[in-house]
């Protein structure tokens, strides 16, 4: 008989947590019907070591919700649901494609990717190879509601080969707009027990650098803060830029070697002077000098510092979001923060083929200026359309205009721009389907609800294709399936439905490179075979990991370039305009500047009624300094009207010293009667991106001003 692993018992099981990237190794404790109990933090696990944040370790509310879909449902024409059977269900929907597919072609049928979508590996490359079997174009993301601007610098500006600094050499690290220890999503920085992890690195003498305008949980730990005011982000990097090269602080050999365009870089960054980037950003110069000296200053016998840069949605979302992006990879390639020949790679990978990493860019190809354009003018991004461009393209006409719309794990109603404009066009969808297992804005409006199982009731394995970013080493632990799912209820994995539609309207599935069989639905665990079968572990093995373990196998190092290797690109010429242009915008305003964010409690409009959510953050308020409260008659809890130039909405106010004074900030994903959308303020065209449509979502101006609760005005959100 088998013995049982630590801590694991007849009623406890051992498995991760599946809401973020950070995927925490968690103990599940059962009660005797083998529903989940209570979720903990696995001490044992190598990587975690205990730590789980509140929404893991309220699964279990999650699990057992009253208000968890179990049935499929089919929405009526008077707005009702109603139970269908399953079977039933994919029939109809299967019906109403294929006359879709018929009358208007492959891209009038969509596939929006959620968060649930890319932390469950099977549904995550289903749902493309189902779009691809139609010949469909139309896949869209959350990646293009957020952290676009990431992609468009890897293709214009280029990407290391071995990657950056490794975390554990790190001397400094810099994060700009972003909150690792809430988001567990910034690459440079450890994702799991992020706080222990870090307070080992500042005891090796790792030092944290932080530019945000709210000192956050993050910004705590660190040993300079820069608070700026928001959306000032691009200028503010650019002056960093300006200096590090008027001070002579970059890698002048590795600029030689592996960057083109210093020299236009530099002409264009001319207007960009300390003075000038400390009065639009309102920040002392000095503290300017000292947090770029802090990060780019070579030590005194003249080597280099370790330690990246990163930014995260505050730079991501503001006005000039790509510039910005590309401005902040721009710092460490002028300071040739990358793993270097001979250096040992921290985490080769586990799942997929372990491939030699050479000391060399990978050039940038502009993959969205050739192939297939919308009708709206915009290419595909990474193989993915632009999620801003969903409303129109479902209003719209022509190439790329969608009719359908499968929407797994997500809920773009909530997460895009205009959110009355944006559910009023997905009300016009001749079908939205949504795999989920409750109500939210976007499953109100669809067609069909298909309900799945839950993450604690399926296997997993983590995403092969990320894993060299969200681990710093080769970790690997088998997600077994560990509660049942509930008595009577009638479900379907996310995977299935896709290859259930395929089959259906006749289309043949290509997963991961490899064809399935259309005629009997695959075994989940073939699937993961085939996810597995490159990798240097076999496949068994990996499968029967369940209690977690790092897999360092023969040690790899970063190998030499080829003769003549490409060259970072860091001055195109659309770089080069939109800085001129940044230069020439004065931004000045008697208005606060909002700021939205993401908080411990929830990830983005997830769970946000579960009963401990709820006791500890019933809505989502705006958060102001007590002196921009007091100077507006404000007190804490106040209602106050929030207006932009799209909307406004009435919220309760809070006091936050953390913030700079002039920056009032509240969390994004709420609504849906609990708290208030910020999007509502926001344009889905008004400052755009011109490569990816990105809206601005975040560092606009606000008017604040009291609302008399007893003046008939309504409550918080509406």
């Amino acid at each position: 008989m088998k013995k049982a692993a630590p801590h694991e018992t007849d009623i406890s099981r051992i498995t991760t947590c599946r809401i973020c990237a950070g995927q925490c190794g968690i103990i599940v404790e059962l009660d005797a019907a083998g529903r989940v109990d209570r979720v903990r933090g696995d001490p044992d696990n190598p990587l975690t070591r205990g730590y789980a944040c509140i929404k893991g370790l309220t699964l279990g509310e999650a699990h057992s919700s009253p208000n968890r879909i179990l049935h499929p449902l089919r929405r009526t024409d008077d707005g009702r649901f109603v139970q269908v059977g399953m079977n039933e269900a994919l029939d109809e929907i299967a019906e109403r494609l294929g006359k879709i597919l018929a009358e208007h072609g492959p891209d009038a049928v969509a596939g929006f990717r959620g968060t649930m979508n890319y932390t469950n590996s099977l549904a995550a490359h289903m749902l493309p190879a189902w779009l691809a079997a139609m010949g469909s174009h139309s896949f869209f993301s959350t990646m293009t509601i957020d952290q676009s601007a990431k992609w468009i610098t890897a293709d214009r500006l280029g990407v290391w080969e071995a990657g950056k600094d490794p975390y554990e050499n790190a001397e400094v690290l810099l994060v700009i707009g972003a909150n690792p220890f809430v988001s567990l999503s910034t690459f440079t920085m450890v994702m799991q027990n992020p706080v222990k992890a870090l307070k080992e690195a500042k005891a090796r003498g790792t030092r944290l650098l932080v530019i945000d305008p709210r000192r956050t949980e993050t910004a705590a730990f660190a040993d300079r803060l820069l608070q700026p005011l928001p959306d000032e982000d691009a200028a503010l990097v650019a002056g960093m830029l300006r200096l590090i090269l008027e001070e002579n602080w970059a890698d002048r050999e590795f600029c030689e070697h592996n960057v083109e365009g210093v020299e236009a870089l530099r002409d264009a960054l001319a207007p960009f002077t300390v003075d000038h980037v400390a009065q639009r950003c309102n920040i002392a110069a000095e503290d300017l000098v000292a947090i770029t000296r802090d990060f780019a200053e070579p030590h005194p016998d003249g080597r280099r510092k370790r330690g990246a840069a990163a930014s995260g949605t505050g730079a991501n979302m503001g006005a000039f979001s790509n510039l910005t992006e590309h401005l902040v990879e721009c710092l460490n390639v002028l300071c040739g923060r990358f793993a270097r020949e001979g250096d040992a790679i921290g985490n080769p990978g586990v799942l997929g083929a372990r491939w030699p990493r050479r000391a060399q860019a990978i050039a940038p190809t502009r993959g969205w200026e050739s192939g297939w354009r919308d009708a709206w003018g915009y290419g595909l991004l990474m193989g993915e359309r632009m999620s801003a461009i969903l409303p129109q393209a479902i209003l719209g006409t022509g190439t790329g205009a969608v009719r359908a719309l499968v929407v797994d794990g997500g809920n773009p109603v909530n997460a895009l721009a205009e959110t009355a404009e944006t559910a009023a066009a997905f009300g016009n969808l001749q079908l939205l389907v949504s795999i989920d297992p409750f109500l939210n804005e976007t499953s109100r409006l669809a067609h069909f609800i298909l309900p799945p199982p839950m993450m604690l009731e399926r296997a997993d394995i983590r995403s092969r294709d990320w894993e060299s970013y969200t681990l710093h080493e080769p970790f690997h632990q088998f997600a077994q399936m560990v509660a049942r799912p509930p008595e009577n209820s009638e479900l379907i994995e996310d995977w299935q439905v896709f290859w259930e539609l395929a089959k259906r309207t006749g289309h043949k599935i290509i997963f991961d490179d490899v064809p399935i069989s259309m005629e009997t639905r695959p075994e989940t665990e073939d699937l993961f075979r085939i996810l597995l079968r490159h990798s240097a572990f076999p496949a068994e093995d990996l499968l029967a990991e369940k209690r977690g373990v790092v897999l360092r196998g023969d040690p790899m190092c970063v190998k030499p370039a080829e003769p003549c290797p490409p060259r970072f690109q860091v001055a195109p010429s659309d770089v080069l305009a939109e800085l001129e242009t940044l230069a020439g915008v004065r931004r000045q305003t008697s208005a606060l500047r909002l700021v939205c964010g993401r908080v411990r409690h929830v990830q983005n409009s997830m769970y946000h009624d579960l009963p401990s959510i709820a006791r500890r953050m019933p809505e989502n308020p705006l958060s102001m300094h007590p002196d921009d409260m007091a100077s507006r008659g404000l007190v804490p809890g106040a209602l106050a009207r929030v207006r932009s130039a799209h909307g406004e909405l009435r919220v309760t106010v809070a006091p936050d010293r953390n913030l700079r004074s002039g920056v009032v900030t509240m969390p994004h994903g709420w609504g849906d009667g609990r708290g208030a959308n910020v999007n509502s303020l926001t344009s889905l065209i008004q400052g755009r991106q011109t490569i990816n449509a990105m809206p601005i979502l975040s560092g606009f101006d606000v008017m604040v001003d009291p609302v008399d609760r007893n003046a008939g005005q309504g409550g918080p959100g509406n």
